[in-house]
């Protein structure tokens, strides 16, 4: 079977680099330097147009995943603006306040993108007790749960992502995440058993405008999806598969 790897991009430029590098599938995001906000309509729109799978991130702002009447609104007017942009699903999730998943809104929110695909994202990774968010996750009925196994990276949570799959038996694809490159992709597909997996495929790029980083326009440095990147990870997870 073969793995498939997911490409995290918040431009148009990150979207064809991991199109031609050979990504399985996009998450759009905006601001990937705070983990990931929802993309812009003009984003999605061109996304769009891409011959692999394209989900969008749905997150109104950075922080807690904890989120208001308000925040909902807004939430649930950003699927209504996945669906107009004919994208194939959503990245969707939320916290209450003790760290478990908030699900009467995730419920809420899975039920608007009825007919899209949807992936649980990494809200999951801040719970107390990860086999109990497994169940919600799968009474929830999304595909798959992006986490790095409750850790900062997913290469520290081997040992949860393992029993995550293991309890999972196929009623949900568990999706590792956070700090994966085309160096340890290999032994965390092989020690998780994971059949996708997921990665920013980045580099890091300095500015090459003095002035907007002094006017404070551009960070002084970044990183960018890199094609090369993309095609290593590519190479890697083919041998690993």
């Amino acid at each position: 079977m073969t793995i498939l790897l997911e490409v995290c991009v918040d431009s148009v430029e990150g979207l064809a680099a991991a199109i031609e590098g050979g990504a399985g599938r996009i998450e759009l995001c905006s601001a990937l330097a705070l983990g990931g906000l929802t993309p812009l309509p003009s984003l999605m729109r061109i996304a769009a147009r891409a011959p692999i799978p394209v989900y969008a991130m749905i997150r109104p702002h950075a922080g807690p995943f904890i989120f208001g009447r308000t925040d909902e609104e807004a939430m649930l007017l950003d699927i209504d603006a996945v669906r107009a942009s004919g994208l194939a699903g959503v990245v969707i999730g939320a916290n209450r306040p003790d760290g478990r998943l908030d699900m009467p809104l995730i419920n809420r929110l899975k039920a608007h993108a009825s007919g899209l695909g949807s992936t649980l994202h990494r809200a999951f990774d801040l719970v107390p007790d990860a086999e109990e968010a497994l169940e919600q996750a799968v009474e929830l009925g999304c595909e798959r749960i992006l986490t790095s196994g409750c850790a900062l990276k997913a290469a520290d949570g081997i040992e949860t992502l393992k029993r995550l799959s293991a309890k999972a038996a196929g009623r949900i694809s568990i999706m590792p995440g956070s700090g994966i490159r085309p160096t340890n992709v290999s032994a965390i597909l092989q020690a998780t058993g994971a059949r996708e997996v997921h990665g920013s495929c980045s580099s890091p790029v300095d500015s090459v405008d003095p002035r907007a980083v002094a006017f404070g326009f551009e960070a002084k440095s970044s990183n960018r999806t890199d094609v090369a990147v993309v095609r290593e990870m590519c190479s890697a997870i083919e041998a690993a598969g």
